[in-house]
């Protein structure tokens, strides 16, 4: 039986995919901030929940937000907030990054497994070319480049499993409601199956990658 954790699991793409592996079978264990007290931005819980965990054939890292303390996403460079920027990295790349510290007990060191952190296309530096969300992109870009880097390290170890970035799409959740009018947006149901199944494609040759929901590799 798969053995899988979802982090952020109270959310609602986060849920989704809970659901959706079970649905298919596998044992889910699920950690959240509103329910265990696991925040990613609080090194101490991420160390207390993860320390002793695993193997597990699949880890999801469902966290991050788009708005912190009601900060919106720039316009433009102009309105630059330092604070809303630090809160944006310590979420969406710090958060991230102390769970991957963890990837080596985590995951299998002697099979098949795949660590996948939840990213945005917009993170991609390659395929900006509307500029606006500084904070959020850049945050995005850095987990991107976490998530590349970790990848390196751990395919030293755990020669079959994939470390990657996954860009879901416009989920519609309370993470994207107040954007929904700009984008096409699909139920978190349906957004978590197409997850699954790209994550169902993933061996060691695309570790360090970044796809988006169908499968496409998405640019750095």
């Amino acid at each position: 039986m798969d053995k899988i954790l979802i982090l952020g699991a109270s959310g609602g793409l986060g849920s989704a995919l809970a659901a959706g592996f079970e649905a298919r079978g596998a044992e889910v264990d699920r950690l959240s901030r509103s329910v265990d007290g696991f925040d990613v931005m609080d090194a101490g819980a991420v160390e207390r929940h993860l320390s002793g965990r695993g193997p597990y054939t699949r880890v999801v890292v469902a966290t991050g937000a788009l708005e912190i303390d009601g900060a919106a996403p720039e316009k433009s460079v102009k309105g630059l907030d330092r604070q809303a920027m630090l809160d944006q990295f310590a979420l969406n790349a710090v958060g991230p990054a102390l769970v991957l510290a963890h990837a080596h007990t985590l995951l299998n060191r002697n099979g098949p497994g795949v660590l996948a952190v939840l990213s945005a296309r917009v993170g991609s530096i390659g395929a900006n070319r509307i500029g606006g969300w500084i904070s959020y992109r850049s945050a995005k870009a850095a987990v991107n480049q976490i998530v590349r880097t970790a990848s390196i390290e751990l395919a030293r170890t755990h020669k079959q499993a994939a470390v990657v970035a996954l860009h879901p799409g416009t989920v519609a959740t309370a993470f994207t409601e107040k954007y929904l009018g700009r984008h096409p947006s699909v139920p978190p149901a349906r957004a978590a199956d197409e997850l699954i199944t790209v994550m169902d494609g993933l061996g060691p040759a695309q570790t360090g990658k970044f796809f988006d929901y169908s499968g496409a590799e998405v640019p750095w």
